[in-house]
């Protein structure tokens, strides 16, 4: 060995202050490990084990450099990662950092300070080998760690884990939310320049059974961050590039929230990978996924344990400026009040209700005759959570319909199987006949209003010429309520089966928001998605000009066609044309199309304007065109003033079909029929949606994750959920 080691090592022990016990414990290596290696007696020491005395010592980049470089190990410069790759991971880090800090505000966590949350060393049961956790070489052996730790210690207690997997257990409202939240902050707050970047990801709406756990973290990344869908090294997305090149850490939280069934699947899909990784669950979903199949390969496991009643002591009176009030509960509480005050979620909900709340008095949970079990007082604070925090500033809004429409979205969250409350998911769980029925007549209608309206003036216009204004008006009237009914229901019909056809051949992933913007100028040349678009745009024109010819040669004729022409030729070739101009146009719009700027993360209410953006401007031209494009033609067709009259009014009518059309099969369309027409009117929830759910995050009852909202507690999303079937 090197001479310089022992010295260098020991000469930091020393500057850290730290005996050799004490760097031993730290270290996970043995007192007689450090004595020879600072000694010079013990020889060649692993590069594993510089690193675990680096860890313990907490030392700087350069300093890991030197200390490698003294036990002999070169350390060779990794290669450059792409610039972009890396100027991604930093700005994804930033994006994470400032998020979660304000997620933590607004949930008070350090007001007047974090709950503390303790862990210990999980049942070997439930732990792989300490041989595969500290990937020790083959005839090697390896003893315990000693995993045991609180809040603060969580970035060490992982990085002191060898094969970087670590899972934690928890029941519900224990503080597994709280430990990941500063996990990741800690992380990012020491992060070197090539570090992973730690992503939390809401294991509830992952499918192992069909989709790859890479391909699901890039699908997450990308939702919530659409700036990562610009190109990538190797034609890739940023967020794959990222995802394969060991760049995110991923804090996969709710194990337990993964639909029944999918546990066995997605605890072998993990361990099909080798990745480093954070995992959370709640303790008997992950203890049956283990029994079926085995342990999380080479993942070393800590068990969260409860508050203890110094802990509530001291958190509890600091939470609000009545002096005295806590002093009845906390004197002598009875056992199965004070085993309901062990766990942070209970503590908060208490501290909601009568810190924050003046006339309420926590002494009444010591009625025994009221609350004389511990779910019963479970319940009390649950039940009364929403009607506290509602309570405050909002004379508007009736506690009891906040209550249902938060219970209808808990409960379609809960049918959906995922935690993640998506303002595109709303209609997902409606029959597809039903969602074909609603996109069709909202647009039908207004399409017919429209048609109606157009064919009064264009008569008022073309009679009003020959036999004066008040015939022509009166005329013009008479046609537009014939014709406005006719075309709602022909309106109705395409809408519906299109919007059919759409979800028989996209199934459930077919309304994903769009992640690009439209800019002024082309961002760049046309490629394969112009080719794609023009393709598709094709194929929908010949099934038009087939169905268009056969209609006609069953003696029908759609006012499109028979504007220009009634043979079985002309609606071949309007369909055809309809075709290649919506392709064209389809496609030349992919170069004005830029993903999202890589600095601007999704919120749901970003997302949604964004998406309102996109489809209003891709609406508005595809009418735009095709309506210009289809006066143009009658116009030929019929000479100068009748043809342009027609041709304008029908190919206004024609061009805002189309734009409702295009509308109607996009993410927001989809939003906009269902989230603020529909839901609505059958009571579901509110005309203002986006508003009263920014609303509920401020008030604690969501939070954000992302791009999409999340219920702040499970067990409060269970309770709503509850209640609200209990009430249909």
């Amino acid at each position: 060995m090197p001479s310089q080691f022992g010295p260098l090592l020991r000469r930091l022990r020393t500057r850290a202050g730290l005996t050799q016990e004490t760097l031993a414990e730290r270290s996970t290596l043995g007192v007689r490990t450090i004595r020879g290696l600072e000694t010079g007696e013990r020889g060649d020491p692993r590069v594993g084990t510089v690193r675990q005395l680096a860890d313990a010592l907490d030392l700087s980049d350069d300093e890991r450099v030197e200390l490698l470089a003294a036990a002999g190990h070169a350390v060779r410069p990794a290669p450059a990662a792409p610039a972009p790759l890396v100027d991604a991971a930093h700005q994804l880090a930033f994006e994470l950092g400032a998020r979660l800090t304000r997620e933590e505000e607004q949930r008070q966590v350090h007001d007047p300070f974090p709950l503390p949350v303790r862990w210990r060393t999980g049942p070997a049961g439930l732990t792989d080998s300490w041989a595969n956790v500290r990937r020790a070489r083959a005839g090697e052996t390896a003893g315990p760690l000693d995993l045991d730790g609180s809040l603060d210690q969580i970035v060490g207690v992982h990085r002191r884990i060898p094969s970087g997997r670590l899972v934690i257990l928890g029941s519900a409202g224990s503080g597994k939310t709280i430990l990941t939240t500063r996990f990741v902050l800690g992380q990012l707050a020491g992060r070197g320049e090539d570090d992973p970047v730690p992503v939390v990801f809401s294991l509830g709406s992952w499918n192992p059974a069909t989709t790859d756990l890479r391909d699901w973290l890039t699908e997450q990344l990308l939702r919530d961050h659409p700036g990562l869908a610009a190109r990538g090294p190797a034609g890739s997305t940023l967020a794959a590039a990222l995802v394969e090149s060991g760049r995110v850490l991923p804090v996969l939280d709710g194990f337990d929230e993964i639909a029944a069934g999918l546990h066995r699947a997605a605890l072998a899909a993990l361990n099909a990978t080798t990745l480093p990784l954070l995992l959370t669950s709640r303790p008997d979903e992950y203890r049956a996924a283990v029994a079926e199949t085995d342990v999380l390969t080479a993942a070393a496991c800590v068990t969260l344990t409860g508050l203890t009643p110094t802990d509530v002591a001291d958190y509890l009176p600091r939470t609000t400026h009545r002096d005295g009030l806590w002093e009845p509960v906390l004197a002598a509480p009875p056992d199965h009040l004070a085993t309901v005050l062990t766990t942070p979620l209970m503590v908060g909900l208490a501290r909601t209700l009568y810190s924050d709340t003046p006339d309420h008095d926590p002494a009444e949970l010591l009625d025994t005759a009221r609350f004389p079990t511990q779910e019963s007082i479970e319940r009390h604070l649950l039940a009364n959570f929403v009607p506290t925090v509602y309570r405050p500033g909002s004379p508007d809004l009736d506690t009891e319909r906040v209550q249902h429409w938060l219970g209808f979205l808990a409960h379609h969250l809960h049918r959906l199987g995922t935690p993640d409350l998506a303002w595109w998911q709303l209609g997902d769980r409606m029959p597809r006949w039903l969602r074909m029925v609603v996109a069709g007549t909202s647009v039908g209608l207004l399409a017919g209003v429209v048609a109606g309206v157009v064919t009064g003036l264009v008569h008022t216009l073309g009679v009003g010429t020959a036999g004066g204004t008040g015939s022509g008006f009166a005329d013009g009237l008479s046609a537009g309520l014939r014709a406005g009914p006719l075309d709602a229901l022909t309106m109705a019909l395409t809408v519906g089966l299109g919007h059919g056809a759409v979800l028989a051949f996209g199934g459930r992933t077919v309304f994903e928001p769009s992640r690009v913007r439209i800019q002024r100028r082309a961002a760049r040349r046309l490629g394969a998605p112009f080719l794609r678009r023009l393709a598709v745009g094709l194929a929908v024109g010949s099934g038009l000009g087939v169905g268009l010819g056969l209609a006609r040669e069953l003696g029908a004729t759609f006012w499109i066609v028979g504007r220009i022409g009634t043979t079985t030729m002309t609606g071949l070739l309007f369909g055809l044309a309809f075709g290649l101009v919506f392709g064209l146009v389809w496609g030349l719009m992919a170069s004005f199309e830029v993903p999202v700027d890589l600095r601007s993360a999704a919120s749901p209410t970003e997302l949604l304007t964004t998406n309102r953006r996109t489809v209003t401007v891709q609406s508005v031209v595809f009418g735009l065109v095709l309506g210009a494009g289809y006066a143009t033609a009658v116009g030929v067709v019929h000479g100068a003033w009748h043809g342009l009259v027609n041709g304008l009014s029908f190919g206004l009518v024609l061009g805002i079909a189309v734009a409702l059309g295009v509308a109607s099969v996009s993410a927001w369309g989809h939003w906009l029929v269902v989230g603020r027409l529909w839901l609505p009117l059958n009571g579901r929830l509110p005309w203002a949606v986006p508003e009263f759910l920014e609303d509920a995050y401020r008030r604690g009852v969501l939070r954000r994750a992302g791009a999409v909202y999340q219920f702040r507690h499970a067990r409060l999303a269970e309770h709503l959920a509850q209640v609200f079937r209990s009430r249909r």
